[in-house]
């Protein structure tokens, strides 16, 4: 399966992927060259935490140029009136008498913490293409579903403030 990316997802992972093959590899490479000197490998903690960083920050090259390759651009363009690509959603969870909201991203930006939610999540998928006043079932599992109503859409734009995760 591919990962839906958008062109500014796309050019994120090549600035990333640029510096970090530009940058931090040179300066990774001295430092395990640096802490080489120290002495006894086999007793060296500060070259073996030279070599750890070394081989995540490859792994992360390799993860980059891996997503870049494969990734599949969307646009994130939808209709004026309906749930799309960046958009805020105030949404009433009738279960919990509760109002929440939720900005709806690529699964490359999604931070839960920040109610930053993929379009492939439960709820994300729920709410693509929605509009207000729309009961929606969200449906975690096959045991356990629950009921939304949405209230509000504030369109947003694919910009370059979403930070792309880390790992």
């Amino acid at each position: 399966m591919y990962d839906e990316l958008t062109k500014v997802d796309i050019q994120k992972m090549r600035d990333e992927l640029e510096y970090r093959i530009s940058v931090v590899r040179p300066q990774i490479l001295e430092e395990v060259k640096f802490t080489r000197s120290f002495g006894d490998l086999s007793e060296n903690a500060e070259y073996h935490a030279a070599k750890r960083e070394r081989g995540r920050n490859e792994s992360r090259i390799r993860y980059l140029r891996n997503m870049i390759k494969t990734a599949v651009v969307i646009s994130p363009e939808s209709k004026e009136d309906e749930v799309g690509l960046f958009d805020t959603v105030e949404y009433y969870v009738e279960e919990d008498d509760a109002v929440e909201q939720v900005r709806i991203v690529t699964s490359l930006r999604q931070n839960s913490l920040e109610r930053l939610i993929s379009r492939e999540s439960p709820m994300g998928k729920a709410l693509m293409g929605r509009k207000i006043g729309d009961r929606v079932t969200v449906k975690v599992s096959d045991e356990y579903s629950y009921v939304i109503v949405i209230r509000k859409i504030e369109k947003g734009q694919d910009d370059q403030t979403l930070e792309i995760r880390k790992f």
